[in-house]
């Protein structure tokens, strides 16, 4: 995919208002939104990736606490994560279920190269990483000073890129981290704030061909595209295009389109979302 490093990234499409999107992520010809319902069973909206029609909701049983999505193209199946009782549930598209134990608080997901899982465990800043039939493959301690990982994605190189940074921590960044974790290769950001080079709690990450890095920024409201060295190239999206906050996104890459949650909040807990489909 080629990236434009300039220009007005367009919306093309917004999808229908309802409760939060937690999670948002494109499987072959349709899209899938996980929203969050409180006191209710887990459900998946699946929608047309043309047409945005509803086509139906999947169940997800036992699912108490969910905050996120990915899909896996090679076996496709989508997976969510459940900081509640510390599990991913993976689902697939005849709606069969299975669980397994993270023995830690998932955070974001991500699928790499080889179609294994990667789960970014916050509270104790770890990488894991899992086949697709929940087998623990390796954990991967982070730095010290990769403080509140959120989402992590794996290079075709081994390498990963990780987002960190939560309310109350001194730094906000997006930093490229050694295979085995244990080096900062580089990174962009530093202290929280709204200028260019800054992020206040980056949130989710997508990761392009050519390895141009979508970064949103949660409480700065944008999304942020940087170069495949972590250089700061321009606002994807800006805080005009969405109507509340951005917490997750999906990158289209056959069809160029980048999809963003919008959610807004009474002040304590998110009350309502919809997707916003970008042009990229």
């Amino acid at each position: 995919m080629y990236v434009c490093v300039c220009g007005v990234t367009a919306v093309v499409h917004t999808m229908p208002e309802g409760d939060p999107v937690v999670g948002v992520t494109s499987l072959g010809e349709e899209i899938y939104l996980l929203r969050w319902k409180p006191h209710a069973v887990a459900e998946v909206e699946e929608y047309d990736v043309i047409t945005y029609r509803l086509q139906r909701c999947l169940t997800v049983p036992n699912a108490c606490c969910f905050i996120d999505i990915t899909s896996c193209k090679q076996f496709l199946c989508l997976y969510i994560s459940d900081p509640f009782v510390e599990c991913i549930h993976r689902l697939d598209l005849d709606g069969n279920t299975q669980q397994w134990p993270v023995s830690d608080r998932p955070a974001y997901l991500s699928v790499n190269a080889c179609y294994n899982l990667i789960v970014t465990c916050l509270k104790v800043r770890k990488i894991k990483e899992f086949s697709p039939r929940g087998e623990l493959v390796r954990d991967v301690i982070l730095p010290d000073d990769v403080i509140s990982p959120l989402h992590a994605i794996q290079l075709t190189s081994g390498q990963f890129i990780v987002c960190h940074g939560d309310l109350d921590d001194p730094v906000h960044r997006v930093c490229k981290i050694s295979s085995d974790g244990r080096h900062v290769v580089q990174s962009h950001g530093g202290q929280p704030g709204p200028d260019a080079g800054q992020y206040n709690e980056p949130h989710h990450l997508a990761v392009d061909d050519n390895e141009f890095v979508f970064v949103v920024d949660g409480n700065n409201r944008r999304v942020t595209l940087l170069s495949p060295t972590l250089n700061y190239i321009r606002q994807v999206v800006s805080r005009d295009q969405l109507k509340w906050w951005p917490g997750r996104q999906c990158l289209d890459v056959q069809r160029g389109r980048l999809y963003v949650t919008d959610n807004d909040t009474d002040g304590t807990k998110w009350t309502t979302g919809r997707v916003v489909v970008f042009s990229v």
